[in-house]
Parts: C-alpha cells; sequence; structure tokens
C-alpha cells in the first residue's frame, strides 16, 4: 500500500492530462449531442434528436456514402500494393535500400503539400499529367467539375499518402517469417505459388488485419484531402463525414449535430476495431495451434 501512495504522485500528472484532454471533452461532446446549440443562444435539450437528424439528413447519407466508397476503393487497392511491394522487397529487389526511402517518402510530405502537388499535377489546363493523359488517348480526371473524377483523385492521393504505412507494417511481417519454412515447403515439392498460399498468407494473416483495421479508421475520418481538394464541392456532392461535421460545427454553427456526427463517428470506429480485434484473435489462435 505505501508503495501504491508513493507512485501515485507521480501518476498523477499524466491522469490529469489525460482527464483534461480527452475524458471531459468526451463528456462534453456527448451532452452537448443531446441538445440544440447555436451562437447567441443557450444549449435545449432535445434527446435524441440531433442523432435522429443527422442520420436523416440526406447531405450525411451522401458523405457517408463517398466515405465508404474511398474506404472500399482506397483501402483494398491500397492493402493490395502494399502486399505486392512487400514480397518484391522481401525477394531480394535490387537497391532496395534507395527504393525503400522512395517508397517511405510520400508519409514524410505535408497533406498541404501533398494536395498542392496534386493539384498542379492534375491540373485540368496545365497539369503535366493531364498533358500526358491527353497525349496518350485516356480520358483526364477533371476533378473540378466532376465529383466522380473528384473522387477517384481524392482515392488516388489518399493511397499515395498511406500506401508506406501499409507496406512497411506487411514488409515487416514477411521478413519476420523463417526462412526454414520456406526451405520445407521446397523440399516438399511446393511450387512459388502453393509456398505463397500455405505458408505466407496464414502467416502474414494478423499483419493484414492490423493494417486493415488502421487504415479503415484512418481512412473513416479521412478530411484533409477533400478539404484541400474540393472542399466538399461541387454542391456538396464530394463530402465525407468528416467534412460534414466540420461544416455543421463551423459553416452552419449548428454544434449539437455536429456533435452528434462526431459521436456517430467513434460509435462506427468502435463497432469497426471490435470486429477485426476478434478477427486477429481468431488469426493468432490459429496460427498458435
Amino acid at each position: 500500500m505505501n508503495k501504491i501512495t508513493e507512485v501515485v504522485p507521480f501518476l498523477a500528472p499524466v491522469q490529469i492530462l489525460i482527464l483534461s484532454v480527452i475524458v471531459i471533452p468526451s463528456f462534453y461532446v456527448v451532452w452537448l449531442s443531446l441538445h440544440a446549440s447555436s451562437f447567441g443562444q443557450s444549449a435545449t435539450f432535445v434527446g435524441l434528436q440531433n442523432y435522429i437528424k443527422v442520420l436523416t439528413d440526406p447531405a450525411f447519407l451522401l458523405a457517408l456514402g463517398n466515405t465508404v466508397l474511398i474506404v472500399i476503393f482506397a483501402v483494398h487497392l491500397e492493402l493490395a500494393l502494399g502486399l505486392g511491394m512487400a514480397l518484391l522487397f522481401a525477394s531480394g529487389l535490387p537497391c532496395r535500400r534507395v527504393l525503400l526511402v522512395a517508397v517511405l517518402a510520400p508519409y514524410a510530405v505535408s497533406e498541404v503539400i501533398a494536395v498542392a502537388m496534386w493539384r498542379f499535377l492534375f491540373d485540368p489546363d496545365v497539369g503535366p499529367v493531364t498533358a500526358m493523359l491527353t497525349w496518350l488517348g485516356l480520358p483526364m480526371l477533371d476533378w473540378s467539375f466532376e465529383p466522380s473524377h473528384a473522387l477517384i483523385m481524392i482515392g488516388l492521393l489518399t493511397i499515395w499518402l498511406h500506401l508506406p504505412f501499409t507496406f512497411i507494417i506487411l514488409y515487416a511481417a514477411r521478413l519476420a517469417i523463417p526462412k526454414d519454412l520456406y526451405e520445407a515447403a521446397r523440399i516438399d515439392g511446393a511450387k512459388p505459388f502453393d509456398a505463397f498460399r500455405r505458408v505466407t498468407m496464414p502467416l502474414l494473416g494478423p499483419a493484414i488485419v492490423v493494417a486493415l483495421l488502421f487504415r479503415y479508421i484512418f481512412a473513416f475520418r479521412i478530411f484533409s484531402e477533400v478539404w484541400l481538394m474540393t472542399q466538399g464541392g461541387p454542391a456538396r456532392s464530394t463530402e465525407v463525414v468528416a467534412v460534414y461535421l466540420y461544416q455543421e460545427a463551423f459553416s452552419f454553427n449548428a454544434f449539437g449535430t455536429a456533435a452528434a456526427t462526431a459521436w456517430i463517428m467513434v460509435l462506427a470506429s468502435v463497432l469497426l476495431a471490435t470486429g477485426y480485434v476478434f478477427l486477429l484473435r481468431k488469426q493468432v489462435a490459429g496460427n498458435a495451434h
């Protein structure tokens, strides 16, 4: 008991910081989500009306649909690219150190700089990528006017920005697989594809689940790429859930619905994380046996 009493003063600053930065604001957002609140008026209790209003708002449903499309497109394509690159690097690719720096470089680039660079590269009038697509006879991405093109552009941008994260997780997991397993598979007459299917993929399963979990959560709350690229336009057609929340809070001053949107995002992330944690435990238990 005396040891616990001696430790408490050292832990207190951390606990106070967590309480003031995370716990108290979280409870305040819960309280705010149950009230109608705006500038110049006192908060009025409305119960779950803010949640009902958000979930039945066509703008929110469109933003949710856009978010799901970007998540499905970006995360799974990113996973496929990251897995392919991890296997390629692990196979003994020449100049790996130089190429590794090139692959990880996008993760060191500020999102603001990345968006400015992509806006220039894909500019409909003077963009180098647009000029190359035109020269090849391919359709250009008219992202400034066409919502579907803008969503594709945002998806490609978020893949480019976050591919290093997925790659490094899968690459580290691939390097951790003992070479003896591949030697045993080769001695047993397994072809490269059989070794990939029966050795590589089962042992990479937990790493793939972890990469998917984090990327789903990160992609679901995507904001900077959309806001800096299109600000949700034209006519709110490219909004995602995080941009919808921002608009409710700072454009329309509807703090109650913004808080409700925030907690809907939190609950969706928790449910997603719970499912993937369960899947991860199942994968680890299966590999243990």
